[in-house]
């Protein structure tokens, strides 16, 4: 029983003995007052209350923080010893076809390679952008044959020429209506003068014309100078040189012929396509007008300073650079292995990521931009700086590359052909996010300070309160 006791007791049997102190009686901290005295009061029970639901919200609030520890970053010279580094990408192509899109990587090492196929693959679009159909992994390109004509055949075609007699009817914006009027099937060949691989296939397209010709073969062959003709080039939308398009009643049949350049081939798919026509077999194959692609795979590169080309590249045409829109949208473009990739991931979804500042979440951030180009001779390129992150998660850390990205408008001379570029370097520093740790005893603290500090404060409230109100007594 906690109450007042005598400080003082008898030191001997008598009533007149000595006293000495009551040491432990006055060690008493929680003392009571007989109920008698005690007075309870309606604005007492108002702060009671106060003071309970105070407590509460206070203690809710503690406990979150205790479970829910802070994050802080730290930086650090990166002792990251890995040779190699994995980038992913996943890249949607708007107006080049697959069959033109190359992926070269260069690096300050020395490294340069051309088209990489491994671990690439190819999804042809349609206008829309969505993907139509899988085109394959990334190959290299197989060279097409051409065929091989005496100086004789040449001598006699150029002393044709000359006399306006050639086979392969020569056709402008002014008469390749009045063409298709007349043919309704034509077999055109698209060329630019100055194309190597047009000097080489204008033998031959003679050639196959006057077989045409000799054979009754009910098609039209032509032949359109994409140089004197521009304008035309570019309403049929023609990338490339030499482009050779079958037409069906004044509309372009997809794809364009991409087998061997010699007379007999040419002589075999204008036979097939005329067969299809009157057996009214086309359509099948039939694909949209230079369907986009998207490009995804990944690469292991080295870890120095290096970057990703994306251009329009054939080892049996001339690009032409009039015509190449690299319009794209990255869909991804992100470094690490796929456990660093999933890690990334969590950090925007587990709640012990909240504590993580969201300038250290930048895993991605090129991720879902689109960059159109609206003109001819205009490119992309985005420059990144690559951080390596260490997350903590669970009872180890896991490697996180942070990214921080620019993106440029770089504006190409006209017979450059343009190239998205993806530029990054390797950060020397690197981030450690580290728990800011909390022992139990710290919050059993934090508590009693609740409890204690609200308890305390409410009760010189309430005296206040009590002084001011209460009636004063005469």
């Amino acid at each position: 029983m906690y109450g007042d006791i005598s400080g003082y007791q008898s030191t001997g049997g008598g009533g007149g003995g000595r006293r000495r102190p009551q040491v432990i009686g006055t060690a008493d901290f929680y003392r009571r007052l007989p109920s008698e005295m005690k007075e309870s009061t309606k604005i007492g029970i108002i702060m009671s209350f106060i003071a309970l639901f105070i407590m509460i919200v206070l203690f809710a609030f503690e406990t979150y923080a205790f479970l829910h520890r802070d994050i802080s970053p730290t930086i650090a010279i990166d002792v990251n010893a890995e040779q190699l580094l994995q980038v992913n990408f996943n890249i949607t192509m708007y107006d080049v076809h697959c069959e033109f899109v190359s992926v070269d990587v260069w690096d300050t090492l020395g490294t340069n390679m051309q088209n990489v196929t491994k671990d690439i693959n190819k999804w042809n679009l349609n206008q829309e952008g969505s993907v139509e159909k899988f085109h394959g992994r990334n190959h290299q390109q197989q060279k097409i044959s051409h065929e091989h004509h005496s100086p004789q055949e040449l001598q006699k075609q150029q002393q044709m020429r000359e006399e306006g007699l050639l086979a392969a009817v020569d056709l402008t914006s002014e008469n390749i209506e009045d063409f298709h009027s007349k043919n309704e099937l034509v077999f055109i060949d698209f060329f630019a003068p100055w194309c190597v691989w047009c000097q080489r296939l204008a033998p031959t397209w003679e050639k196959f014309a006057q077989e045409v010709n000799w054979q009754h073969l009910d098609v039209g062959i032509g032949k359109v100078d994409c140089v004197a003709h521009d304008d035309l080039c570019k309403e049929e939308r023609i990338m490339a040189f030499p482009t050779l398009r079958w037409y069906q009643e004044g509309k372009a049949i997809m794809p364009d012929y991409k087998g061997d350049r010699s007379v007999g081939d040419l002589l075999e798919y204008a036979k097939k396509k005329i067969d299809a026509y009157e057996d009214d077999e086309y359509g099948d194959d039939e694909e949209e007008h230079h369907p986009g692609c998207l490009v995804a795979g990944h690469l292991m590169v080295n870890r120095v300073p290096s970057h990703i080309r994306m251009e329009a590249k054939s080892v049996n045409h001339e690009l032409n650079s009039m015509m190449t829109n690299l319009t794209h949208r990255i869909n991804d473009f992100s470094f690490g292995t796929p456990e660093g990739l999933f890690m990334s991931q969590l950090l925007h979804v587990l709640p012990f990521a909240n504590a993580i500042p969201e300038a250290e979440k930048r895993s991605n951030p090129l991720k879902g931009k689109f960059y159109p180009t609206y003109h001819f001779h205009q490119a992309f390129h985005h420059h990144m700086k690559v951080i390596s992150t260490h997350v903590p998660f669970l009872f180890s850390s896991g490697l996180v590359y942070q990214v921080l990205a620019e993106s440029q408008l770089v504006i190409y001379e006209e017979m450059e052909m343009p190239e998205i570029k993806f530029i990054w370097d390797m950060s020397p520093m690197s981030v450690y996010l580290e728990e800011e740790d909390r022992y139990w005893y710290d919050y059993v603290t934090s508590l009693f300070a609740i409890i204690g500090g609200t308890y305390t404060t409410l009760g010189l409230i309430n005296k206040v309160i009590l002084k001011i109100f209460k009636p004063k007594a005469y």
